[in-house]
């Protein structure tokens, strides 16, 4: 069982000629409204990968928070410990250039409410894979991940947006996922001295003794483990729509394979395979693969290659 503990947002999203500049206006034939927020998007991806999925984070009394709670069934995903609070839904606008690349400003809204006590012990045990990002409180996290921990779940932690994380909790992490700019950020405040995205990786997993999976878009994935293996898997060659659900579609679709007692090598390929298929549609969502579609483009991309 995944537990997703994380954001839960509405989408506007503008597909634009060019990604406007400070005090620019840049004008579009119309808008999507599409379900999104990190957390919503992660849960969203484990599911369709397969995982039996668990959501935790909160939503506004309003129209954006019932059509997310009602998605996310539609999903498969258990809305259980979906708490209705006062503040509004979470919204995020997101503007789309023609090369796929995005700009995103969210207003938090009732993420800032949500509550790692809503998660029950019960839900934390040894069969239990915790999924966190920085879209809710950050303390709230820290306090999910001590509890977790200690009742033996594995913890992954995806630190975007880039974030402070603290090294004792880094130290109880069992899987840190992040791209190059927030791999660079906390090794800096760690003062870990490494400057390419490899170097990084493997500092980032012997200091914290955490496995450190480095994304790198186009360029594929990196994964370093506490022990030394050093593991570099290829992307998948595609002509991109949308990347903006690339990174949730990796960390869901790695933490579904782990779930499901793969190596993390081979969770890896998949994570690696699957973001690229989710930049081939407009939308965090509508383009996440199901383990199906998966599997059909795993032989096209050449396993993981161990370095050390």
């Amino acid at each position: 069982m995944i537990v997703v503990f994380g954001s839960l947002n509405m989408d506007l999203v503008m597909t634009v000629p060019t990604l406007p500049k400070p005090g620019e206006t840049v004008l579009c034939p119309g808008y999507q409204l599409k379900p999104g927020g990190k957390g919503n998007n992660q849960a969203i991806a484990a599911a369709r990968a397969g995982a039996p999925v668990a959501m935790a984070g909160c939503v506004g009394p309003d129209a954006f928070g019932s059509g997310l709670i009602e998605n996310l069934v539609r999903n498969g995903v258990d809305t259980t410990g979906v708490h209705v609070a006062e503040e509004a839904t979470g919204c995020a606008m997101i503007c789309v250039d023609k090369a796929g690349e995005n700009f995103i400003s969210v207003a938090s809204g009732a993420n800032l409410t949500a509550s790692a006590a809503r998660v029950p012990d019960e839900a934390l045990g040894s069969g239990t894979t915790v999924l966190m990002q920085m879209e809710v409180p950050a303390e709230e996290n820290w306090a999910l991940i001590r509890r977790a921990h200690g009742l033996g779940a594995r913890t992954v932690l995806n630190v975007a947006p880039a974030a402070d994380v603290p090294t004792e909790i880094l130290k109880l992490v069992d899987i840190l996922i992040v791209n190059e700019h927030e791999a660079a950020e906390i090794a800096a405040r760690l003062e870990l001295t490494s400057i390419s995205e490899m170097g990084l990786a493997r500092d980032l997993a012997r200091t914290c003794g955490v496995t450190c999976v480095v994304t790198l878009g186009g360029a594929g994935a990196l994964m370093a483990e506490p022990g030394g293996a050093l593991w570099t898997a290829a992307a998948l060659k595609i002509s991109p729509v949308d990347t903006t659900g690339a990174g949730d579609a990796f960390c869901g679709i790695l933490t579904a394979a782990l779930d499901a007692g793969m190596s993390p090598e081979d969770a890896l390929h998949r994570a690696s395979v699957g973001a690229a298929i989710a930049c081939l549609g407009l939308g965090a969502q509508e383009s996440l693969p199901t383990a199906e579609a998966i599997d059909a483009r795993l032989a096209d991309v050449s396993a993981p290659l161990r370095l050390s």
